[in-house]
């Protein structure tokens, strides 16, 4: 069991956990398609690679598989990433940051809507943040704009978004949570806020937590224990403790979660959990296993590097991960392609209030 050590400054795990999610973004972009990109396919096309282990980014094609990468593949594979590639799990934080330094932690969820249409392309949305944005321009107001012909409010683009407020209440994941609802409430309900609500509070916890274990337990608390995501954590938690090998505790998982399609919050909640805890606190080892999980790669790899970096730090994140990234991101949030990120750790650090 990976202990933290305590005395990580909080400037470093804060630039651990923007590095961590844009690296393990950038590592699940190429395969990001559940519905193909099986994890038996991920894992023999890295065979085919000779890539297994598996410990940087993702290698380009060699050769004929049966399945081709996304296409912005030549932008986030090793040996050819020079900046990180847009991609709208790494714009939420963004603009979520945005939304903290505009409106502090008072903001309603109008206006995480507002800033929305001001700073996000319609086009760079998808899903039930998509549904949402079109409400929005047709003049609904929340809770509607989650409701009206959204069929996909259980889905994982609040938990996407969920990052920038674990960062800004580190150690205290109650108020994470409580911030991450605020905004999820705009697109989604049900597990769709809950798994807001949770991802918030694993990454606060990350800050304080002994071990990656004790911020997944501080995480369940903040959820209804009755619910299909917090009952889905707590059986991979199960399978974990009796030891069973990362490979059957996903199987066992996937078959119970059958049916819920490949971006809906609960199974992807399931994947992300297994690659923290069978991760253990090591980076690489964390993103890679919830990568190789499948469904949502790229989400849940930038959640899961979110957690590992925060629980590290920066200085932990091995060189192969973090030196391709050039400290450069690109977004389609209005006024911040290429923004450094080291910049965005240290606005963000600068909203984090003093322990009372």
């Amino acid at each position: 069991m990976t202990l933290v050590d305590n005395e990580t400054a909080p400037a470093d795990r804060m630039l651990g956990g923007w590095t961590g999610r844009i690296a393990g973004n950038m590592l699940g972009k190429p395969v990001e398609q559940g519905e193909l990109w099986t994890r038996d396919r991920i894992d023999r096309y890295l065979r085919q690679a000779a890539a297994l282990p598996l410990t940087d980014y993702l290698p380009e094609p060699t050769g004929d598989f049966e399945i081709a990468l996304r296409p912005e593949w030549p932008q986030c594979v090793r040996g050819r990433i020079h900046g990180s590639c847009r991609d709208d799990d790494v714009d939420y934080a963004i603009l979520g940051l945005d939304l903290l330094e505009t409106h502090g932690f008072g903001f309603s969820t109008e206006q995480v809507g507002d800033l929305w249409l001001l700073r996000l392309p319609f086009l760079q949305t998808f899903t039930a943040e998509r549904a949402a944005y079109r409400n929005l321009a047709n003049g609904l107001k929340p809770p509607l704009t989650a409701t009206h012909d959204n069929p996909y409010q259980e889905w994982i683009g609040a938990l996407i978004r969920a990052d920038i407020f674990g960062w800004t209440c580190p150690g205290v994941p109650r108020r994470a949570a409580q911030l991450a609802r605020r905004d999820a409430v705009l697109s989604h309900t049900g597990n769709g806020v809950y798994g807001a609500m949770w991802a918030a509070a694993l990454i606060s916890a990350a800050f304080t937590a002994p071990t990656v274990r004790h911020a997944v337990d501080e995480a369940l608390a903040v959820i209804p224990a009755s619910s299909r995501l917090a009952r889905t954590v707590r059986r991979v938690v199960s399978l974990h403790d009796t030891r069973m090998s990362w490979e059957d505790t996903l199987t066992t998982v996937a078959e119970e979660t059958s049916g819920l399609g490949w971006i809906h919050t609960v199974p992807n909640a399931a994947v992300l959990t297994a690659g923290l805890l069978y991760g253990d606190g090591d980076f690489t080892r964390t993103i890679t296993l919830t990568v190789r999980g499948g469904l949502d790669t790229d989400s849940n790899g930038a959640t899961a590097g979110s957690v590992a970096g925060v629980f590290g730090g920066a200085a932990a994140i091995p060189d192969q991960w973090k030196a391709p990234l050039e400290d450069t991101v690109r977004s389609a949030v209005f006024g911040y392609d290429g923004v450094r990120i080291s910049e965005l750790a240290e606005r963000t650090l600068r909203l984090v209030e003093p322990a009372a």
